[in-house]
């Protein structure tokens, strides 16, 4: 009977190794995985994309301060029957059939501090009356003006402040969010290792709780252990077999959302190895808090919410007060039947245009916008100045679990080694009959949890690690700022 289950489970384990090897199977370390997910996990696609919306939404913020050459026309067929002013005043219903034609080069410049338009023109129209068989011209060669709003709101300045801040902010943003990958890939590598660590656990676990029910059965067949103790190693073994089989599906589960978020879509076995070395870094803590509000985002964030508050109060005040707008054109003109002729002595030609606005009467309309934007202003500025504290603190707190962090690896390692080598020295006096198996458990059971607490502990290390990098965007292991080929990413 015993010689028929060990062919049994010699066979299912053959059986197991083959469907193992038939799957392809790729390993991977933990910086492998990084790299990884750099580059084909969805957030790091997302954050690609998101740079590139900002970045073109900065070219066109600039595109907004150079001159802009405009070749415009809008030419039509008027055939009907139109009221016409006469030459004496009298109005009359004429048949008309005529074709306007025009073209006109415009060449505009916005003035930030100001937030005018100035444009040089050149136009050219022509118009043919059907009806008569006749054509006639005229041109502006040149025309010179500005408009501007003299009391309004000039978005051209704030804009000039408030995107450059914005485009600072998400290049930085792209920057803290690649190591917020890298957190996030080492949460998912180490859910993984430690469940192929429990799996290897409970299969080691269940190999040695079978192992020694055989031997008690033999030793209670001769009577020299009680039956109580007899079927608690039969339960242990059971529990065994039981944690086997729920790590098998840890570890399946584990390994579809390490596969998922690192965007392999062949179904591969993931297989990751534990670096056990950690660099033994000692972070300066007046250090990180300068890098992080040198190189965060959150602080460009800030300053940008508050100069966003500043403008929606100027943009109220603007719209509640005295408006005008003024409207200069300076040029030449002329007509002629001939083309050559339009352009013959041209005579001078001037428009000014200056329109006013202001409220009498609005019930308070305009001074209730002004007093809800500067409540936002205020709320804005303390909300920011407690992301600032939660900011300072955060860092403090971040640096100073690191700092601990290393030596808590080195003490799990040295656990991990002791309850290994105590599990086996508690195995091999139980076979000799100078043990209980209640101190066999407890061996068991503290080699287990201190196998677990080291992965625990390398994972807190290098978690910590990558969030003090995402928030300082500084690599202190070799003493150098982030840095991203932004140029690269763009093409």
């Amino acid at each position: 009977m015993m010689l028929k289950r060990i062919i049994l489970t010699i066979g299912t384990a053959c059986a197991l190794c083959a469907a193992v090897q038939a799957q392809e199977t790729m390993e991977l370390n933990l910086q492998q995985t990084i790299r990884h997910a750099q580059q084909q996990s969805p957030d790091a696609q997302s954050a690609r994309h998101s740079f590139r919306s900002s970045y073109w939404n900065y070219r066109y913020y600039r595109a907004n301060y150079l001159p802009n050459l405009t070749l415009t026309s809008s030419p039509y067929l008027d055939r009907a029957i139109n009221k016409v002013t006469m030459g004496d005043g009298s109005v009359k219903f004429v048949e008309q059939n005529l074709l306007s034609t025009n073209l006109t080069l415009s060449l505009t410049q916005n003035v930030p501090w100001t937030g005018g338009t100035f444009f040089v023109e050149t136009s050219a129209q022509r118009i043919d009356l059907f009806s008569d068989d006749s054509h006639s011209y005229q041109t502006s060669p040149i025309n010179i003006g500005y408009s501007q709003s003299l009391f309004g709101y000039n978005s051209l300045k704030w804009n000039r402040r408030i995107e450059p801040l914005r485009y600072r902010e998400a290049r930085k943003r792209y920057a803290e969010t690649l190591e917020l990958v890298a957190a996030a890939a080492t949460q998912k590598f180490f859910a993984l290792a430690t469940a192929q660590s429990n799996y290897e656990i409970a299969s080691t676990n269940y190999a040695n709780a079978d192992t020694l029910y055989i031997y008690a059965r033999g030793r209670y067949d001769i009577g020299t252990i009680s039956e109580n103790e007899m079927l608690q190693l039969e339960i242990n073994k059971l529990t065994e077999e039981t944690n086997c089989m729920n790590a098998r599906i840890e570890v399946d589960n584990a390994m579809q959302s390490l596969r998922s978020y690192l965007g392999i879509q062949q179904d591969v076995e993931l297989k990751v190895s534990i670096d056990d070395f950690v660099p033994d870094l000692n972070i300066d803590l007046q250090e990180a808090l300068m890098l992080a509000t040198q190189n965060s985002p959150d602080i460009d964030n800030m300053q940008r919410r508050r100069l966003e508050s500043e403008s929606a109060v100027a943009q109220a005040r603007a719209n509640a007060g005295l408006k005008a707008d003024i409207y200069l054109r300076f040029g030449l003109t002329q007509t002629g039947e001939r083309w050559q002729d339009a352009y013959r002595n041209p005579m001078d030609q001037q428009y000014v245009s200056l329109g006013i606005s202001l409220p009498i009467l609005d019930w308070g309309r305009g001074k209730g916008q002004v007093r809800v934007a500067k409540s936002n202003r205020d709320l804005v500025q303390t909300q920011v100045e407690q992301d600032k504290t939660d900011f300072d603190l955060n860092i403090r707190k971040l640096v100073k679990q690191f700092n601990l962090q290393a030596q808590r690896v080195h003490i799990a390692a040295r656990t991990d080694t002791t309850a290994q080598r105590r599990a086996d020295v508690a195995r091999r006096l139980y076979l000799l009959g100078q043990s209980t198996v209640l101190d066999l458990n407890a061996s068991i059971t503290e080699k287990d949890a201190a196998r677990r607490a080291y992965i625990t502990a390398l994972y807190d290390y290098w978690s910590l690690y990558y969030t003090l990098r995402s928030l300082t965007l500084y690599d202190f292991e070799h003493r150098r700022p982030l840095e991203e080929d932004l140029e690269a990413l763009l093409r």
